[in-house]
């Protein structure tokens, strides 16, 4: 009788998190290990598939052939694994939460959260608003959301700061059409936290501007850039085909905003804690994976 072999998923999230930061060093800082006890666990793992998955580069290791491929299926038994655990521990749980989120999370980051919470919690119903901050903070503070997910500095009664993210100007696939002065600016109808940014920096390097282009949804400012009727400021989260970072254009560097998640309520409602829980993980998973 032929025997299986049990794949260790410690190891396999040590082998995730290693590629992800680029770096098994500062994956046994995020998993709380040791460097030996991480090399023991990844020398675990290729002796049970029975190849290399890692070879040195450097000072670092890098994937093999056999490595990249394995890593597809180490993501989604990591995935399997996860869910299986919260469907267990969630199966019971009921009620509703009220979510909301940027239009740049739409398509990077929702369909991931909303997938994984309706799977593992069938009977708690989630309710979701997408619209821009300062409609997102009014819910919140309002009581008309539970949990939102915000750009900025604002702060409301429980907030959590997640991360500050680069803002970059994005343009046409072809931006000589756009990089001339004064500046063509494709932005948000006012008020907007990235216009107030954008039009700061370039007022305080001179370079005149005006805007050609504004639009209420994200959708319709990357489609006014895909155009080429513009620039606009805007992190990498959710951009579209048709557009491209301006990083090497004679444009002034523009600052990092914060990216948190405002609660309403003191104390979450469990619902809302698992909510929570997932967003939060979703949003460091989106950002190691695309460097951002």
């Amino acid at each position: 009788m032929r025997r299986h072999t049990n794949l260790d998923m410690d190891a396999l999230r040590t082998l995730v998190y290693g590629v992800d930061l680029g770096s098994f060093s500062q994956a046994a800082l995020k998993l709380s290990r040791s460097p030996s006890a991480i090399s023991t666990q990844l020398k675990k793992l290729e002796a049970q598939v029975g190849t290399e998955l890692l070879r040195k580069s450097g000072r670092g290791l890098v994937l093999t052939d056999a490595g990249e491929s394995f890593l597809v299926y180490a993501r989604r038994l990591l995935e399997l694994n996860d869910e299986a655990v919260a469907a267990v521990r969630g199966s019971k749980m009921e009620g509703a939460v009220r979510l909301g989120v940027q239009e740049d999370f739409g398509e990077s980051l929702l369909p991931q959260v909303l997938g994984a919470f309706a799977r593992s919690h069938p009977r708690v119903n989630i309710q979701v608003r997408i619209t821009r901050n300062a409609d997102l903070l009014a819910g919140v503070n309002k009581g008309e959301l539970d949990l939102a997910l915000a750009w900025g500095e604002t702060r409301t009664a429980y907030v959590e700061s997640l991360a500050t993210l680069p803002v970059r100007w994005f343009g046409p696939r072809e931006p000589a059409q756009v990089l001339r002065h004064p500046l063509p600016l494709a932005v948000f109808e006012s008020p907007c936290l990235f216009r107030t940014l954008a039009t700061a920096c370039l007022d305080a390097v001179g370079i005149p501007w005006k805007v050609t282009f504004t639009s209420p949804s994200l959708a319709g400012l990357w489609a006014a850039l895909s155009a080429g009727l513009g620039v606009t400021p805007r992190t990498a989260l959710g951009v579209p085909q048709g557009v491209r970072p301006l990083d090497h254009a004679d444009l002034p560097d523009l600052p990092r905003i914060a990216l948190s998640l405002h609660r309403s309520e003191a104390t979450a409602s469990p619902a809302v804690a698992r909510l929570t829980e997932l967003v939060k993980q979703t949003v460091d998973d989106v950002i190691e994976q695309r460097a951002i």
